[in-house]
């Protein structure tokens, strides 16, 4: 595969610049305060269709011969990249055919839809769908347009790097995101060719590790997954791709961090609470990891975080919500054992209350094993202010005698 250059990337900003969004680049000051340093966001969660994917996508398919494109347009992907390929298709006037795991967000398969594509639901993960759009490509003579593993692909997600040091010139530090590792390999070469000094780091899901192993020379161990579950479903790709480390995010890339699902969600809700912005998992992995990044990340006096999407499955927001905030301290859930006997309820919900805590949830359990028949188990779900908060409240039901499981 040929190697992008900063030209190519420069090409493909001068195609695709009338048909994308430039998006917006904005300081975060709560971001900055949680990650010590000044913090700029990358929204390209509000790019034409909810990603940073349509970049790539419009680039490659604008690169293809007339002939090509009527012969029809096939991709494989868990949602975004799917459609960045169907919105490109629609303006050049070609029929895209998306072949997507059985398990994409509906939100995903239906915007894909809308866009005018024709979706195949196929296989548990990306790479049982990818073999299947291959063999259709190749059955059918349509033309392939990989979600991140082709030049043209590349040199359109790297026209981000081209935003970045144009709104942000004297940039320390670049955080992007890791699947297939196209975005990383674009935006990297752009950074680098015009500012060497800045610092690019990359930032995967725990439960989606293929890159970070390969780029730590981390052994799977045999039979065990490849990949697990994950809120960060656009990053989930099952087997890495040896090339693009030894190509771009080896020479181009500082360190690559793994987040939990716990930071992701996290992450998630201190940009919806705080910068206003809904992001799904895969876009706020960045944050995630440089929230908790290892000691080695430089991230210098100015910092960018790219927040690659924000199509997020508006089933999973409850959900991830509570994660975030059981994981920012602000809800807890903690049980509490007293004598059971007219007004323990009272007494604990007075406590709680003087405690400035604020009861969401209330449960009895009189059959939990442990208890005396004399005791009682009451489960509370309560809002705190944070984790420090929280460990006063638990000092102030021991001190009343309470006991705590």
């Amino acid at each position: 595969m040929k190697a992008i250059s900063l030209k190519d990337i420069q090409a493909a900003q001068a195609a695709i610049g009338q048909l994308v969004q430039r998006t917006e680049l904005n300081h975060s000051r709560s971001c900055s305060r949680w990650l010590g340093t000044e913090v700029y966001l990358k929204f390209e969660n509000q790019q034409t269709t909810g990603s940073f994917k349509v970049r790539g996508a419009l680039n490659k398919i604008l690169s293809l011969s007339e002939p090509e494109r009527k012969k029809g347009i096939i991709a494989c992907s868990a949602g975004n990249h799917a459609q960045g390929v169907a919105f490109g298709a629609s303006m050049v006037g070609a029929q895209a055919h998306i072949v997507m795991p059985a398990r994409a967000p509906l939100v995903k398969v239906r915007a894909t839809e809308g866009y005018g594509a024709k979706v195949i639901l196929h296989g548990e993960i990306f790479d049982e769908a990818y073999a299947l759009a291959q063999d259709l490509a190749r059955d059918r003579g349509y033309s392939f347009v990989h979600p991140y593993n082709d030049p043209m692909v590349m040199a359109g997600q790297g026209t981000i790097g081209l935003e970045i040091l144009q709104d942000l010139p004297d940039v320390d530090s670049v955080i992007v995101p890791i699947g297939g590792g196209g975005l990383i390999s674009g935006v990297a070469t752009a950074i680098k060719a015009l500012r060497p000094q800045c610092r690019v780091y990359g930032a995967v899901a725990a439960n989606s590790p293929g890159m970070y192993n390969l780029f730590h020379g981390i052994q799977v161990a045999q039979g065990a997954p490849s990949t697990l579950p994950t809120i960060a479903d656009g990053l989930a790709v099952k087997q890495a791709s040896g090339s693009i480390l030894e190509s771009y995010i080896r020479p181009l890339v500082e360190d690559i961090a793994a987040a939990s699902e716990d930071e992701i969600a996290e992450a998630i809700v201190v940009l919806m609470e705080r910068a206003k912005a809904l992001v799904e998992g895969s876009g706020a992995v960045g944050l995630a990891a440089a929230a908790h990044r290892p000691q080695q990340w430089d991230l210098g006096k100015k910092c960018c975080i790219l927040l690659c999407g924000g199509n997020i499955d508006l089933n999973m927001i409850s959900k991830i919500i509570e994660r975030g905030l059981v994981q920012r301290g602000r809800l807890a859930r903690i049980s509490v054992v007293v004598q059971d006997r007219p007004g323990a309820l009272n007494g604990l919900t007075a406590l709680l209350a003087s405690s400035q805590a604020n009861v969401i949830e209330v449960q009895h359990d009189r059959l939990s094993s442990g208890l005396e028949l004399s005791e009682t188990q009451i489960d509370f779900l309560i809002e705190t202010k944070s984790s420090e908060h929280f460990e006063e409240i638990k000092k102030s039901l021991l001190q009343s005698g309470a006991r705590i499981r």
